[in-house]
């Protein structure tokens, strides 16, 4: 690895939007170091893949130490160009059923993790004129009964990239990308068997359709690859729409 090639740190990196944000900067000339719990998918185009557990990032000193050591290691003293804060977890509840564990562990990955992660790797950022992506949600903004925990935490993510560009000032650049409903395993699954809900859900987009992870990767890609510098502590929604639109009756 040379410092001539960009390197791009993906955190979710097995999920949906994350193999999109994979290859969308391979394909960009990146090289590509990916995290996530799970094992590496055989097709992922990454220069390193390493396993992270980011609940145990948190809570775990000594364990966070060997995750950017190992980071580190991979750099081999390089700087880095963007970190991409996409691993999130999403556990349903409301008020009355939702546990303190249930919370901890939503704020712990979706929140915490992307602060420890950026805070330790501002000397590396820093050196490559660098930026944080971090990806949200419209849940920021808008959300949905059961949605509790994870509306928190992505209001509060929301909230810390706005803080932190206010904090680093010209160091690091730190954008997030607020997207709606994108097609995912994970979102055709919870509309199993219901294809009339999830041509609702497509409806409510005042584009008429759900979004495509390649979509939110390509703006992570715009937002980092230069050119647009005067971004700073932006919270960019990508939702076809449907922040805009008032569910009142149709008259």
């Amino acid at each position: 690895m040379t410092q001539l090639n960009k390197i791009a740190l993906i955190t979710g990196a097995a999920g949906g939007i994350g193999r999109s944000l994979v290859q969308v900067f391979h394909d960009a000339g990146y090289h590509i170091i990916a995290t996530d719990m799970a094992a590496q998918p055989q097709d992922l185009h990454c220069t390193c893949y390493l396993q992270a557990d980011l609940a145990r990032f948190v809570e775990d000193q000594v364990y966070a130490s060997e995750v950017i050591s190992a980071i580190r290691k991979t750099l081999h003293g390089a700087g880095l160009n963007t970190l991409i804060n996409n691993a999130a977890i999403q556990i349903l509840g409301g008020a009355e059923s939702l546990s303190r564990q249930d919370l901890r562990t939503t704020l712990d990955v979706n929140l915490l993790a992307p602060f420890l992660l950026t805070q330790a790797l501002l000397p590396e950022l820093e050196a490559a004129k660098g930026c944080v992506v971090n990806i949200g949600s419209i849940h920021a903004r808008l959300t949905k009964k059961n949605f509790v925990a994870y509306a928190t935490s992505k209001a509060a993510l929301a909230g810390m990239t706005r803080a932190l560009a206010v904090d680093l000032g010209p160091r690091v650049r730190i954008n997030a990308i607020e997207p709606a409903a994108i097609e995912t395993a994970m979102l055709k699954d919870g509309f199993n068997g219901k294809p009339e809900l999830y041509r609702q859900l497509e409806a409510c987009h005042p584009q008429q359709r759900i979004g495509q992870p390649e979509e939110v990767a390509r703006l992570a890609l715009a937002i980092s690859a230069g050119g647009m510098n005067f971004l700073h502590g932006a919270c960019i929604g990508l939702d076809g729409g449907i922040a805009s639109r008032l569910f009142d009756p149709d008259c």
